[in-house]
């Protein structure tokens, strides 16, 4: 009988490695973690192309390590020892030492000012400031707040939430107070930004914040949030700066790539979606 032969996307995905049999126990275990549902031996044989007999010794050896389970109708889920692996590199992982790492190592924005910032509430809270050789009218520092629907990183990081989510959190008190004649007036105006940032990977605070300003932001994710970011990253410009043709598609793509690497940095898988459109 000719050996099975796997299907080529999943033999595309399968890890190189010299020991075949680590190779494909990782690929059962990336399908498994890939999927919202139990698996079944049937869907797992089907996506790997693996011969019955080599999947089910498998299964059982990753059983057996905790590191799969059965569900109560046999199908297969992931087991509770990944979670010490998982904690283990959480807790060696520091967003601020990644992000001066990634930065550093991109050879991007080296003249301009960066920030890294959190969602707390309805606000972003700037963790990490590289101020710029470049001048602007405003300094960031490390605690500085600032409204999420004004900022870049605000709008970067409530674009991965769903939208009734976005409303609920924004509209719980007033809206805040305009920071310029250009801050967006509110939720049903932020609504197309967060959308547009969705589809082009970055957003862009066009002088909300700050007369002249524009920053271009990013979002950023780890290995536990893998739809919702953990961060988000910003670059500042002055706008007399933005007027070469092209300037402002640069900037997003180069932007959603540094936040790209950095979120690599944290453990999470990079997708497609996330890249900012050419």
């Amino acid at each position: 009988m000719p050996k099975t032969q796997p299907p080529a996307s999943a033999a595309a995905d399968e890890p190189k490695s010299t020991s075949p049999a680590v190779g494909r126990a990782v690929r059962i275990l990336d399908l498994v973690a890939r999927n919202a549902r139990p698996l079944s031996p049937a869907d797992l044989a089907r996506e790997t192309g693996l011969p019955k007999s080599s999947l089910h010794g498998l299964c059982e050896t990753l059983i057996q390590l905790r590191l799969l389970q059965r569900t109560g109708n046999g199908a297969l889920a992931m087991g509770p020892h990944v979670m010490t692996w998982a904690n283990a590199f959480l807790a060696h992982t520091n967003i601020l030492q990644e992000f001066y790492v990634a930065w550093q190592e991109s050879g991007l924005f080296t003249m301009e000012t960066i920030t890294l910032s959190v969602l707390d509430g309805r606000d972003v809270v700037y963790i990490a400031c590289q101020n710029g050789t470049r001048p602007l009218d405003v300094t960031f520092r490390n605690g500085m707040r600032m409204p999420a629907p004004y900022t870049a990183t605000g709008k970067a990081m409530l674009s991965t939430l769903p939208d009734d989510e976005v409303r609920m959190l924004l509209l719980d008190a007033p809206w805040p107070q305009p920071l310029t004649r250009r801050s967006v007036p509110n939720i049903d105006a932020l609504m197309p930004e967060l959308a547009h940032c969705r589809v082009g990977g970055f957003s862009i605070d066009d002088a909300q914040v700050r007369d002249g300003m524009h920053c271009f932001g990013a979002a950023v994710f780890d290995a536990s949030s893998q739809q919702r970011a953990v961060a988000g990253l910003a670059v500042s410009f002055l706008e007399v700066d933005l007027d070469r043709p092209g300037k402002v598609a640069e900037i997003g793509r180069d932007i959603r790539a540094l936040a790209d690497q950095l979120s690599a940095r944290l453990g999470a898988p990079v997708h497609p979606e996330r890249r900012a459109s050419a």
